[in-house]
């Protein structure tokens, strides 16, 4: 698509760093050739090309090179990144021809051909074809924010349908092509590593669906494919799955999450079982090497806040959906917390393993002691069990009862407090009010009083009613089984709780 050459196609991520490095200044477009407002903006590109002969002009194709595209932090294209004497110095997403001249201008040469190279580049060089794309190209960039008020249902349904394949299978991957037939090379590379491994894992095709495609990379914040999701949570894509592999750090992760790995063939043993094994033998035989300098480091780490999480990434970046998700679960509790990044630190990342007997991240320790990574976190945090051991540690004020209660009372706008569960109440009256809500098509939360003797005895007071179940609606109460019954009767349920 380029005049005369001019733009040249990046094919490695070492030829992009010699270019940037050698010239004076670069401009880098990343598309994707099924972007139809790629190959439009292309064409201007093109021009600036050959209107300023003196700038490196280069091409990458996005997803056929993610670690470029991670690199640089694209998330979506058209995307223009503009360097001068090898720094990065501006970047451009999206159709804006004009912008793109002028930031290129701007890169490119000295003021005085800065200030003529708009009209010449979007005029003369560029000529009425590619002008009247440019038109229209602006017009619809122009109409795009009208539209996307009028598509919230449209993302909402795309965003469940996300949800909904993400959690379809604990593993599931999202790629180019059939696991059978890899339609490139990430891709192929992730799949034969999942079936070295062992696990079984569903996949989509992202090249059938392009509201996917696109859809998963701003659901995920993942610019590129392949990308691996374990139990609802973004592993990473290929360098991240190949490293995870290599370390036997990916058997460790399914294994915590109770993934079950299909006993391998002899193809695949020879391929990666022997490696795993060696490299979890010396993982074990490590804990004698761990001198008392790297021990001692270790539990000055573990021990340096009274709430400390070892996570891939940042608070602020996580590296990894469990990370980012174990996070999340403390921000929410609002539990004040130190971290340190394991991917920072090899020694670290190896050595906690060993010393906690836990094989992979994130890990929580609460004064110095594993509480464990993040599904454990995420049922204790469910049951209340999170807080009731960080108040009895000391970290945060013990809950009084009474905040406990209204803690609970609002923990959902319909709240049941009954005899057992939904699923299996333990007394009459509390399974004729499950029926009741069911009947009516209201969702709930519920409480197994029986599990409780102090929420048992406690509510009695708070709500001032003596018996169970009791059921409340934004934290007021409505009553027990009779008041419940009659109001179903009367056809008052439904409208009540909705209102």
């Amino acid at each position: 698509m380029a005049s005369g050459g001019a733009v040249r196609d990046v094919g490695s991520p070492a030829e992009l760093e010699a270019a940037v490095a050698g010239a004076r200044a670069v401009a880098v477009h990343f598309w994707a050739s099924w972007c139809e407002a790629s190959k439009q903006m292309d064409e201007v590109f093109a021009h600036l090309a050959v209107d300023f002969p003196h700038a490196a002009f280069l091409r990458v194709e996005a997803e056929e090179q993610p670690e470029i595209s991670e690199a640089y932090g694209v998330t979506a294209v058209p995307y223009f990144v503009f360097c001068k004497e090898g720094k990065i110095v501006d970047t451009l997403e999206g159709v804006n021809p004009a912008s793109l001249a002028n930031k290129v201008a701007k890169v490119a040469g000295p003021a005085s051909v800065a200030e003529s190279a708009v009209p010449a580049s979007l005029g003369v060089a560029a000529g009425p074809a590619v002008l009247e794309n440019i038109q229209k190209m602006a017009q619809q960039n122009g109409s795009s924010a009208a539209e996307s008020t009028n598509s919230g249902s449209t993302q909402d349904a795309l965003n469940k349908r996300l949800e909904q394949l993400v959690n379809s299978h604990p593993v599931f991957l999202f790629m180019k092509g059939t696991p059978e037939q890899p339609r490139c090379g990430f891709s192929r590379k992730v799949v034969n590593i999942l079936k070295q491994e062992g696990v079984e894992f569903g996949s989509f095709d992202i090249l059938t669906d392009n509201d996917v495609r696109e859809g998963m990379k701003k659901f995920s914040n993942w610019p590129t494919f392949p990308q691996l999701y374990c139990k609802g949570e973004l592993l990473g894509g290929c360098d991240i799955v190949i490293a995870m592999h290599d370390s036997g750090e990916l058997k460790d992760v399914f294994e915590e999450h109770n993934i079950p790995l299909k006993p391998q063939g002899s193809k695949n043993e020879e391929a990666g079982q022997p490696e795993s094994a060696t490299e979890k033998g010396a993982a074990v035989a490590e804990p004698m090497g761990l001198t008392d300098a790297q021990k001692s480091r270790l539990e000055s780490l573990i021990n340096s806040s009274p709430v400390m999480v070892f996570i891939k990434g940042t608070p602020e970046e996580p590296k990894c959906g469990f990370s980012g998700k174990l996070v999340h679960i403390l921000k929410q509790e609002n539990i004040p917390f130190s971290s340190f990044d394991i991917l920072s630190d090899d020694e670290v990342r190896q050595g906690l393993k060993v010393l906690s007997n836990w094989p992979s991240y994130p890990q929580l320790y609460i004064k110095g002691e594993l509480v464990g990574g993040s599904d454990i976190v995420m049922e204790m945090h469910k049951s209340g069990e999170l807080k009731k051991v960080l108040s009895e540690k000391g970290v945060i004020p013990k809950e009084s009862l009474e905040d406990r209660l209204k803690s609970l009372v609002s923990s959902a706008p319909v709240m049941l407090f009954m005899k057992g569960t939904p699923d299996a109440p333990r007394c009459g009256f509390s399974s004729k009010v499950v029926n009741a809500l069911k009947k009516e098509g209201v969702s709930f939360g519920s409480f197994d009083i029986l599990s409780d003797e102090e929420v048992r005895q406690g509510l009695k007071t708070y709500s001032n009613w003596p018996t169970f179940p009791q059921l409340y609606y934004k934290s007021e109460l409505i009553g027990g089984c009779d008041i419940v019954l009659e109001m179903e009767k009367s056809g008052e349920l439904k409208s009540t709780l909705s209102e």
